[in-house]
């Protein structure tokens, strides 16, 4: 059975997700099937990319991800299922993880091309502004050939932009990027996000934590989780990680004595989780932050790191593509 694209006239597939919302889908597809002779790749993929959000697709390799978005931007042809868009095809863009360009043409007349091949030409000064928001302006007249892979990743974003998408897939777009300019790329997704529905495939759960509002999780071609990252982190122990020059005794007596501190454990000489107050989360939280600077000054402390604690995404990410311990079951429904 072959599949086939269905593109919405308008945005009306409404779909009552997890939380209970109802929310418009700028992408859906039902039991997609990717083969390639006796290896599935893809296993009825049922994806729901909501309206305006920043979807992010992780698993570990071979699992999919680049095999989805390519079918999504319609560079591969998928064996069955269906593609659901409420937006126009022209409305898609997407930024492979190695951009590739003709090594004589600038950066500015790769945008020109770009846009002109999408039929909407832009003036110079809108191409240069694109230019600016991924980190190269100062190489808008520089020849691609010359260019790192980081730079070809940021023109390949710019590429996707120039035709104003609707909704934006990328591969991998912080993969090749030194750790500046990945927060750059990071916050430059999460800037466009709302006008553009992006679906962003990442290793980097860090990244993924930060930006995405709802994420898919993939294992062997099939769908381990959807649905809101809110919803997937319901329910762990809110904690900080806190660092400090060793020893930390004082400082541990201390916090032993607020009520926002349900326990303190010291794991390497100076590390410290803290485990907060779960039935008042909120409330616990601000009182942390207030009262942990007095505590480190009382006691002496040096901070050397502070940071969210007790189970992170990438806790749960092993969970769910391990033979290990699994979360409880309903982190595993969309």
């Amino acid at each position: 059975m072959g599949a086939h694209l269905r593109l919405l006239d308008s945005p009306r597939r409404d779909r009552l997700l997890d939380r209970g919302e109802r929310t418009l889908s700028a992408l859906t597809t039902s039991a997609l099937v990717k083969t390639y002779g006796d290896t599935q790749a893809l296993a009825g993929i049922d994806l729901d990319v909501p309206l305006g959000s920043v979807y992010g697709l992780v698993g570990p390799n071979g699992s999919g991800k680049t095999t989805i978005l390519e079918i999504i931007a319609g560079l591969r042809h998928p064996t069955a299922g269906t593609i659901n868009l409420s937006v126009a095809r022209e409305d898609v863009a997407y930024c492979p993880d190695a951009a590739d360009f003709e090594p004589w043409l600038t950066a500015l007349e790769v945008l020109d091309i770009a846009a002109g091949l999408l039929g909407r030409p832009r003036p110079r000064a809108e191409l240069s502004d694109i230019l600016d928001r991924v980190g190269l302006a100062d190489s808008a007249s520089r020849r691609v050939g010359g260019f790192s892979r980081g730079m070809r990743t940021r023109l390949g974003l710019g590429a996707g932009l120039v035709g104003a998408p609707r909704l934006l897939v990328a591969d991998e777009p912080a993969a090749a990027l030194d750790p500046a300019g990945k927060v750059e790329m990071i916050d430059l997704l999460a800037e466009i996000a709302g006008p553009v529905t992006v679906l962003v495939s990442s290793h980097d759960l860090a990244d993924v934590e930060k930006i995405c509002s709802h994420i898919g999780v993939l294992v062997q071609g099939r769908l381990a989780y959807q649905g809101t990252l809110a919803h997937l982190l319901e329910g762990t122990t809110p904690a900080i990680r806190l660092v400090v020059r060793p020893p930390a005794n004082d400082l541990v007596a201390l916090l032993n004595d607020e009520w926002w501190a349900t326990s303190v454990t010291e794991g390497k000489p100076g590390e410290l989780m803290i485990n907060l107050d779960g039935e008042d989360a909120a409330e616990a939280a601000e009182a942390a932050e207030r009262r942990l600077a007095p505590l480190l000054s009382t006691a002496g402390a040096n901070l050397v790191e502070l940071g969210r604690g007790g189970i992170r995404l990438q806790d749960i990410f092993f969970e769910l593509t391990t033979t290990g311990p699994r979360r409880p079951a309903e982190v595993h429904s969309s």
